[in-house]
């Protein structure tokens, strides 16, 4: 090999880890087959709310943010999955990384999300639940099974319908 070829190669490597490190970097601190931490937050409402309110239903935990162009292009495809599967077991809890709180009440608005479970965090991506869940970007979603186990991280809407189109079929 020349040095060229090496210089290459050594190139190569570094932005393989580069990537790798980045990857795992983003990735949230839970995985398929952990269970969930519980927590409390204020609602949009003002109820007071807790993950475990949830037990006994599938849930979507979704990270997202009003500024957020990704976020808010899938938000209608969960809305089509919340009208279909909301009556069947299924929730949605979101949790808006935010600097505006009236920026994320008129997103909530505009895009007819229209499941109860709605907080926010104003410290960007410094918040409790951010923090927790070890998010560092958006959208970032956990699908939980009815014990609060998480079942799919980071899913497509597509893999969502599937997977709750497998589990609630017959209930």
């Amino acid at each position: 090999m020349n040095k060229s070829m090496l210089t290459r190669v050594g190139l190569f490597l570094v932005w393989l880890g580069i990537l790798i490190t980045w990857d795992r970097y983003r990735q949230p601190r839970f995985r398929a087959g952990d269970k969930a931490p519980d927590f409390d937050v204020a609602l949009l409402d003002g109820r007071t709310a807790h993950l475990s309110d949830l037990h006994g239903k599938y849930t979507l935990l979704q990270f997202w943010g009003s500024w957020c162009g990704p976020c808010r292009a899938e938000n209608p495809a969960l809305l089509n999955i919340y009208r279909h599967y909301g009556t069947q077991g299924f929730e949605i809890f979101s949790v808006a990384i935010e600097r505006n709180p009236e920026s994320w009440r008129r997103a909530i608005r505009q895009d007819g999300i229209n499941w109860p479970y709605h907080t926010m965090e104003q410290d960007d991506f410094n918040g409790r639940l951010t923090r927790m869940f070890n998010v560092k970007s958006i959208p970032t979603t956990l699908l939980l099974d009815p014990e609060g186990t998480i079942i799919g991280v980071n899913l497509a809407p597509e893999q969502i319908e599937k997977t709750l189109s497998e589990r609630l079929a017959g209930r």
